[in-house]
């Protein structure tokens, strides 16, 4: 079990042999040692100690450990813009949401990039994710870098902001101040090494108005509002990846009729010169999570390809953009994944699909604790009509936050089973999306720039 410092002190001396600290100059002694125990011991003090400050310290020292180690976080936009000058072809960058088990599971992803020299693949967290998991940005960025360098992994690390989403409620009650939450919300992550961010205020898109410019008004000035705030305060020598949404997930399938008027409007709106976003999400008639059915299980999706297919065409030809953003797919069929390279696709986000199998392969006494929790807790969200396992299914994503440690620390037998069970299926994933192989075309277009644990412009 790692050892998790109840102070700084105590963690400087759990690390000395291994890494230095002297001031703000963090250098590593022993990288054998550094990645055998002290790296352990230094993401679950950034997790799990009880003093704040010592929480901070271990979280700066893995960000300085990663940038020496050549872990570096970066942004994937001017790869995404190779995509959009036709450099770059057929291949689709998995983002993968983890809601639980945070280092454990970024280093299966980190072992597959390993073996299949992988360099186009993301790690995000929602805005709803980052509350019910407990996992501000700093402590989901320090598990990725720690995982990064626990595997040996050297080289761009993408680290994305999902669905930093405006409140349509709050946002009539108060434009101002919802786009001041966002805003908040953005420059905490950028200052935690997030320098892929998607915005999404498709959720204000007004379909009562009579032209599509009208309907995308909401959505297109806050998209260009929050990209001159992200040019104005990320680091030097870092153009962060922004993302754009025009259609809200669950809803209606987006055209691209729809996504011109957007543009039209949000060009309008950016400076002149200013890079603007580089991928556009879109509604294809997926679900986030999918649609549970009332015995638990998930309906059949209708995926329409032509949606992602001809946005993204436009998308590239017109715009230079990488092309479109699949959301709610990781719980598809298999044999649909494949497909998404040939569809001007240039990001899947995968979520759902992976909670599912760390629920169903821990202990049954565990996930009945889980459950009751959930039930006793959440039961307001409990909807008319709904069977227990409809409701389970869509609301026991909020059993990691609570709890974290135990999922973390869970006997060895069962945390083997899920991640093995995760590392092949992120193996095979990564293999249908055509990213084997990327890490050199990666690297020619992304040159990540070493900063500083807490640096944004100001």
């Amino acid at each position: 079990m790692p050892v998790i410092a109840k102070s700084k002190e105590e963690l400087i001396n759990i690390i000395s042999e291994s890494v230095s600290v002297e001031g703000d100059l963090v250098n590593i002694k022993d990288e054998k040692k550094l990645r055998d125990k002290t790296i352990d011991d230094l993401i679950y003090t950034a997790v799990f100690s009880e003093d704040e400050g010592t929480k901070e310290e271990a979280k700066r020292i893995i960000r300085e450990t990663a940038n020496q180690f050549g872990a570096v976080a970066a942004s994937i936009h001017d790869f995404y813009m190779a995509i959009g000058r036709g450099e770059v072809d057929n291949l689709t960058t998995p983002a993968v949401n983890i809601r639980g088990m945070t280092y454990d599971v970024a280093r299966q992803i980190f072992r597959v990039a390993n073996k299949h020299n992988v360099g186009a693949f993301i790690f995000e967290i929602a805005k709803s994710e980052i509350g019910y998991t407990f996992q501000r940005p700093s402590e989901y960025a320090s598990c990725v870098l720690a995982a990064a360098i626990k595997e040996g992994y050297k080289g761009p690390v993408f680290i994305q902001g999902d669905h930093f989403q405006f409140n349509a409620k709050k946002y009539a009650e108060d434009p101002e101040k919802e786009l001041q939450a966002i805003k908040d919300l953005t420059e905490e992550a950028i200052k935690a090494g997030f320098y892929n961010i998607d915005i999404d205020p498709s959720t204000l898109v007004d379909y009562s108005k009579p032209s599509l410019k009208e309907q995308q008004y909401h959505n297109y000035i806050n998209t260009a509002k929050m990209t001159q705030f992200i040019r104005d305060i990320e680091p030097e020598g870092v153009t962060v990846s922004i993302g754009a949404e025009i259609g809200h997930i669950g809803g209606k399938n987006s055209t691209v009729e729809e996504f011109e008027a957007f543009m039209e409007g949000y060009l309008s709106e950016i400076p002149e010169g200013m890079a603007g976003i580089s991928k556009m999400s879109v509604q294809t008639g997926t679900e986030h999570g999918g649609i549970p059915l009332p015995d638990g299980t998930v309906a059949e999706v209708k995926l329409d390809f032509n949606v992602l297919k001809d946005i993204g065409k436009v998308a590239r030809e017109k715009y230079g953009l990488g092309g479109t953003v699949q959301h709610g797919a990781s719980t598809l069929p298999d044999e649909l994944f494949d497909k998404f390279p040939e569809s001007n696709c240039c990001e899947i986000h995968l979520a759902t699909g992976f909670q599912n199998i760390m629920y169903d392969l821990i202990p049954e006494d565990f996930r009945n604790e889980i459950y009751e929790y959930i039930k006793e807790n959440f039961k307001n969200e409990w909807k008319e009509g709904q069977t227990e396992q409809q409701f389970i299914y869509k609301t026991r994503k909020k059993g990691f936050g609570p709890f974290k440690y135990q999922w973390w620390t869970l006997e060895d037998q069962y945390k083997n089973r899920i991640l093995e069970a995760l590392y092949n299926k992120f193996e095979f994933l990564f293999d249908k999306l055509n990213v084997f192989n990327t890490k050199e075309s990666v690297e020619k277009y992304v040159k990540p720039v070493k900063i500083s644990y807490g640096s944004v412009k100001g």
